[in-house]
């Protein structure tokens, strides 16, 4: 399959006016994507838990118009005006407009809400953007809804859910893992049929039930902006001389980690997810410039996590996204003591004690 799959027929008929509203939630790497090429396209296969707390909550207005060579739209968050964000939304619709060229027929009002902060640290662009491109999926899928009623006639999108993927790409390169859940594979990948560097895709392979319901308690260490953006590191990799090995081992650590699901086995996979959280930020202390997004309480945790495990004999691990904030995974037959243990010890180092219980959820849908 290739990006012509994804260029529709065109529209004869569109809707005047109306609304529609999407969720989608956030999503943490277990092994990294870190490097792309090409148009948002990743250099190693990646795969993620979706979440179910952290998500953004977005509702598309759309009202026809005359076609002009601009894109017309607004952006609002929690309701206010954020002149901010538009420059990111107009060139994530630069590069969908062939996929759905309906976008410069109508102007849009782009109201957004975030369930967690947006000033926690919690990357939001990959819940942002998979909210937007459903509600884009939603509104095509209306316009062919309109000519099936008029001509009797099929339409030919192949799954929407992959077109979704695809255009949340494009906005946002870990955006393709947050439309389906609970775990989500981005990147071709030989031993995952149906893998793609195009759109993420669920994970159909058995999984124990060791993974069933796993938890992730989100320490938000750091919830200021990021001194350098994903953008810019995924770009440093392009000269990063341990770049080809490390796109290897993480699609190694993914190979492993399909018989790790299928037996269950909870300490190999704390060795590769953890690995792999500290493999990302050995590639930014090896990029040039070099630059560290840890904090002195990121490695506080860490080691606190360490100790823990082996005193508990618990299965508690952490991993990490490009910042300073501590993703703690753990079963859930053990939620009671993990949270005690980071409301004791853990929360003391996090800004003002804050932190954000979230577990396993389904993805994108309608609202």
């Amino acid at each position: 399959m290739d990006t012509t799959h994804f260029i529709p027929k065109p529209y004869s008929y569109l809707v005047d006016k109306g609304s529609i509203s999407c969720q989608a939630p956030s999503n943490i790497a277990l092994v990294k994507y870190w490097g792309k090429y090409g148009e948002q396209l990743p250099q190693n296969a990646s795969v993620s838990f979706t979440l179910s707390n952290c998500r953004t909550e977005t509702t598309m207005r759309f009202e026809k118009r005359e076609p002009t060579n601009d894109f017309q739209f607004e952006v609002y968050l929690d309701g206010k005006r954020e002149e901010g964000f538009e420059p990111k939304i107009n060139k994530f619709f630069e590069r969908i407009e062939q996929y759905v060229p309906f976008i410069k027929e109508y102007t849009f009002k782009i109201d957004t809400k975030n369930t967690f902060p947006h000033s926690s640290g919690i990357a939001s662009s990959a819940s942002g953007m998979s909210a937007l491109a459903m509600c884009l999926v939603e509104l095509e899928l209306r316009l062919c809804k309109a000519y099936r009623s008029e001509n009797n006639a099929q339409p030919v999108l192949g799954g929407t859910e992959w077109k979704a993927s695809f255009l949340a790409r494009l906005g946002s390169g870990s955006a393709a893992r947050s439309i389906e859940g609970p775990l989500v594979v981005w990147g071709e990948h030989p031993a995952i049929e149906g893998s793609s560097n195009l759109f993420g895709t669920k994970y159909l392979y058995e999984v124990h039930e060791n993974f069933t319901n796993y938890q992730d308690t989100i320490l938000l260490v750091d919830k200021g902006e990021k001194q350098v953006s994903s953008t810019v590191g995924h770009d440093l990799m392009d000269e990063n001389p341990y770049a080809e090995a490390r796109f290897k081992t993480a699609n190694d650590n993914l190979s492993r980690l399909i018989s790790i699901f299928k037996s269950g086995d909870i300490s190999e996979f704390i060795k590769i997810v953890e690995s792999e959280a500290l493999q990302l930020h050995g590639m930014m202390m090896a990029s040039s410039p070099y630059f560290i997004l840890m904090k002195p309480n990121t490695l506080e945790i860490i080691n606190r996590i360490w100790e823990y495990r082996k005193e508990a004999e618990s299965n508690i691990c952490f991993t990490l996204d490009a910042g300073a904030n501590v993703h703690v995974l753990y079963p859930e037959n053990e939620k009671s003591k993990v949270i005690d243990f980071i409301k004791n010890d853990l929360a003391p180092f996090c800004k003002n004690g804050e932190f954000i219980e979230d577990t396993l959820g389904m993805g994108a849908s309608i609202i």
